[in-house]
C-alpha cells in the first residue's frame, strides 16, 4: 500500500487519539498485538498457561491469514468502526501510487499508515469471545469447560487451543472460517493446520513442545536460521572495515535477539550460534589475512579477558580513555522469566493505572531502573514529592507518573517521581495533583 503524507499522518494520529481507547475497551482479554503495555511475550506466557499443565489441551489450530491487511472489507470498516466515516472512506479509498502510477484500494488498510494496526485489531476483536460463545451454544456449559478451547491473537496470528482433533476441525475451524467471511478474510489453507502438542508448532518466533509431557517453549528453528544469517551477512559485508566498527554492529543485533528470547528455552541455542559465529569470524579474519594462520588469527582478535577469551579491540572512549570493546555473546544473556500481563488490564482506565505503573517498574532492566530511581531520589533531595517527608531508600518508594500514561504521559524522567507507598495511593484515590519538584542545587 502508500506511503501517506504528512498530512494524512497527523491526521491519523489526531483520531487514533479517539479511537485507541474504544477499541481497547472492546478487545480481547487474549489479544496481544498492537495494544499498550502489551507484547509478544504475553502472548507466549498465555499459551504456557494453556498447554503446560498434564491435563491441559493437546489439539491447536494453528491459523494464518491469507493477506490480512490487503483484504479486509471496507463495507464492515465503514460499518463498524466508530469514528468519522466521511474521513476513514477517504483514508481507504485513496489509491495506491506505484511507479508513477495509480491504483484503487477497493479493500484492505493502509499500510504504513499509523491507524493501520488499531483498524487491524477492531476487524478481529470478537473473535475469542464470540468463539467461547458458539463452544457454549454448540456444546453445552459443562461440556464446554472440558473442551479446553482458549484463543490467542497477536495482531493477525492466532492460534486455537482444543480438547480433540475433531472438535478443532467440526466446530472450531468452520466458525472462524464464516466470521473472518463477514470481514472479507479468509484463512490460508496451505499454512493453517491443526496440530498435536508433542508434534509442537511455532508461533512469534518460538517453538512451542511437549517432551514427555514436559513443555518446551525454544526459538524456532526458522528464527534462528533468519537470525544467523542476518548475522552472516553483516560479517560478510564487513571483510574491509575495522574491527571496532564491526563488533559495533553486531552487538546490537546479538543483544536484541538475545534479549527477545531470554524468558525461554534458550540457553542451547544460544550457545550453538555462539559457536557458529565464532568460526564466521575466524573465516572472516582468515580472508583479511590470507597469509597467516588460523592461531595468529585467534590470538590477534580474541582477547584474554579474566578466565576466557572473546573477540575485542581496543579503542577510545569520548573521554579519550582507553578501553576494550567486546563482541555480545549470547550464552551471557541471563534467562529471565517474563511477567505476564493481565488478560483485564486497560491502560486508558484509572482503575488499571496504579498496576500498569507497578508492572513497568518489574519489567525494566534492574540496573537501568536502579539508576533512575537513584536519580529521582537526588533531584527530589530524598524527599515524597506529596509530603515532602524523608523518603528511607529510592527502592522503597513509589514510582509516579505525573501525566498518566492513559492521558499521553511518557516514562521520561522529567514526567515521574518518587512518593510513599501511602501518598502514592492517596494520589490515585483522591486525585490529588503532585508537581516535579526543584532539584537541590548543584543537580
Amino acid at each position: 500500500m502508500g506511503i501517506p503524507t504528512m498530512f494524512d499522518r497527523a491526521m491519523q494520529a489526531l483520531y487514533l487519539l479517539a479511537l485507541e481507547p474504544v477499541a481497547e475497551c472492546a478487545s480481547d482479554p487474549n489479544s496481544y498485538g498492537f495494544r499498550k503495555g502489551r507484547s509478544t511475550h504475553d502472548a507466549r506466557s498465555q499459551l504456557f498457561l494453556s498447554l503446560s499443565k498434564q491435563a491441559s489441551a493437546q489439539w491447536i489450530l494453528d491459523a494464518d491469514i491469507t493477506g490480512f491487511f490487503d483484504n479486509i472489507n471496507h463495507e464492515w470498516l465503514l460499518a463498524n468502526v466508530h469514528m468519522n466515516k466521511r474521513v476513514l472512506q477517504q483514508w481507504l479509498k485513496s489509491g495506491v501510487v506505484e511507479r508513477g502510477q495509480l491504483s484503487r484500494t477497493e479493500m484492505g488498510t493502509p499500510q504504513g499508515g499509523i491507524i493501520s494496526p488499531t483498524l487491524a485489531n477492531i476487524t478481529l476483536n470478537g473473535l475469542e469471545a464470540g468463539l467461547q460463545r458458539h463452544i457454549v451454544a454448540a456444546l453445552g456449559f459443562r461440556k464446554a469447560q472440558k473442551a479446553k478451547v482458549n484463543l490467542v491473537r497477536y495482531a493477525d496470528d492466532f492460534v486455537v487451543t482444543g480438547d480433540s482433533q475433531e472438535l478443532l476441525e467440526t466446530v472450531v475451524r468452520p466458525w472462524i472460517v464464516e466470521f473472518l467471511r463477514e470481514r472479507g478474510l479468509t484463512l490460508s489453507e496451505e499454512k493453517t493446520r491443526i496440530v498435536h502438542i508433542d508434534q509442537g508448532f511455532d508461533f512469534l518466533g518460538w517453538n512451542f513442545r511437549k517432551y514427555r509431557g514436559k513443555m518446551l517453549i525454544k526459538p524456532s528453528s526458522k528464527n534462528v536460521k533468519a537470525f544467523y544469517g542476518k548475522v552472516r551477512d553483516v560479517i560478510e559485508r564487513s571483510l574491509s572495515v575495522p574491527t571496532e566498527l564491526l563488533i559495533r554492529k553486531l552487538n546490537p543485533i546479538l543483544r536484541g535477539w538475545a534479549e527477545y528470547h531470554k524468558g525461554v528455552v534458550a540457553k542451547a541455542a544460544y550457545s550453538r550460534l555462539d559457536h557458529q559465529i565464532y568460526w564466521r569470524l575466524m573465516r572472516w579474519g582468515l580472508r583479511r589475512h590470507p597469509r597467516k594462520s588460523g592461531k595468529w588469527v585467534y590470538e590477534h582478535y580474541w582477547q584474554q579477558l579474566g578466565s576466557r577469551r572473546a573477540f575485542a579491540t581496543t579503542t577510545r572512549n569520548r573521554q579519550e580513555e582507553q578501553v576494550t570493546l567486546v563482541l555480545y555473546q549470547l550464552a551471557d544473556t541471563k534467562i529471565v522469566r517474563h511477567q505476564k500481563v493481565v488478560g483485564a488490564y486497560n491502560p486508558f482506565d484509572p482503575q488499571w493505572e496504579v498496576y500498569g505503573e507497578e508492572r513497568h517498574a518489574a519489567q525494566k532492566s534492574q540496573e537501568i531502573w536502579d539508576g533512575q530511581r537513584l536519580t529521582l531520589w537526588l533531584q527530589q533531595g530524598g524527599h515524597c514529592a506529596l509530603c515532602e517527608q524523608k523518603l528511607d531508600s529510592a527502592g522503597d518508594a513509589d514510582d509516579h507518573h505525573i501525566v498518566y500514561r492513559m492521558h499521553g504521559g511518557s516514562h521520561a524522567l522529567a514526567n515521574r517521581l518518587l512518593l510513599h507507598s501511602v501518598c502514592h495511593r492517596r494520589v490515585h484515590a483522591l486525585g490529588l495533583e503532585v508537581t516535579k519538584p526543584v532539584p537541590v542545587r548543584g543537580l
